[in-house]
């Protein structure tokens, strides 16, 4: 075996190989990417701008949206849960009662950072939007 090949069973070094000759293939920079085929001049890629007074806010808004996707896909599954009989009465209470707080606390949380459920559903182009919409 030469050097650069790992030991057969050490999964570790393998991974760490691997991961080192996947990097060794990516440019350093911006600047040092090849330009585009086909471009006659390269065009800069989009930065995001950020901006320092709303990061907060900014970091908030993508935290809602993940919680609120997966409090719409919980309550989806509720649902399927209750029409399929799976549940209790007193389980199907709790569920409703705990959802609808969840929702609360949602709102409460974009009213605090200046947001509205609807700045929540990330426009994806030509897949639409993020999440369903609400009921």
């Amino acid at each position: 075996m030469n050097e650069e090949t790992p030991r057969p069973g050490n999964r570790f070094e393998e991974v760490a190989a691997a991961a080192t000759r996947a990097f060794s293939l990516l440019p350093a920079a911006p600047q040092d990417a090849p330009p585009l085929r086909g471009a006659g001049t390269a065009k800069r890629a989009h930065r995001v701008s950020t901006d320092p007074d709303t990061v907060e806010r900014d970091l908030m808004k993508l935290v809602l949206t993940l919680v609120e996707l997966l409090r719409q896909l919980m309550e989806r599954q509720a649902l399927h849960r209750v029409d399929a009989g799976d549940l209790t009465e007193e389980q199907e209470e709790r569920l409703g009662a705990t959802l609808m707080i969840l929702y609360e606390r949602m709102v409460e949380l974009c009213d605090r950072y200046g947001l509205s459920m609807q700045d929540l559903n990330l426009d994806l182009g030509p897949l639409g939007t993020l999440l369903p919409p609400s009921e």
